[in-house]
């Protein structure tokens, strides 16, 4: 899937890599929640994250907004799955070409955390599945058929 990363995705993928030493996929400006958030290369979110938070918090520091990571995965459901952490997923269904995402939480409770503060956690999962799958987020569902968001 092709993806346009303009000059400011660029400098802020490259500033990463420079204070962290760990490897960005992909970047978002997401200018509604004053944050950045970086699609990290599997396996590199420890460096990414540095000891405490540190390199997160530096990062904060040097950019002026907030920074949130995403962890890469090949597979599409573990993917969509880490976007929404630290919300537990149960399951992620992924239909056909005009089929939105499904996501399942465990129970009732977690549909807060997995919608976020303000919606912001699935603000940033829908505008990554939009960008990586050319698909929307439908419902975050709870087994036994609940269904919310």
């Amino acid at each position: 899937m092709e993806r346009t990363i303009g000059f400011k995705e660029r400098r802020y993928i490259e500033e990463l890599r420079i204070l962290t030493k760990a490897t960005a996929i992909d970047c978002l400006i997401d200018d509604r929640f004053d944050r950045i958030i970086y699609v990290i290369k599997q396996g590199d979110m420890g460096l990414a994250i540095g000891k405490n938070g540190d390199n997160i918090k530096k990062m904060s520091r040097v950019l002026g907004k907030r920074i949130e990571m995403v962890e890469f995965a090949e597979e599409p459901a573990l993917f969509i799955a880490n976007m929404f952490k630290p919300a537990e997923v149960l399951e992620v269904l992924i239909g056909g070409d005009d089929c939105p995402v499904t996501v399942v939480v465990p129970e009732k409770s977690d549909v807060g955390l997995a919608i976020g503060k303000g919606g912001s956690t699935i603000e940033k999962a829908r505008q990554l599945v939009c960008r990586f799958y050319r698909k929307d987020i439908g419902d975050i569902a709870v087994p036994g058929g609940e269904e919310e968001a």
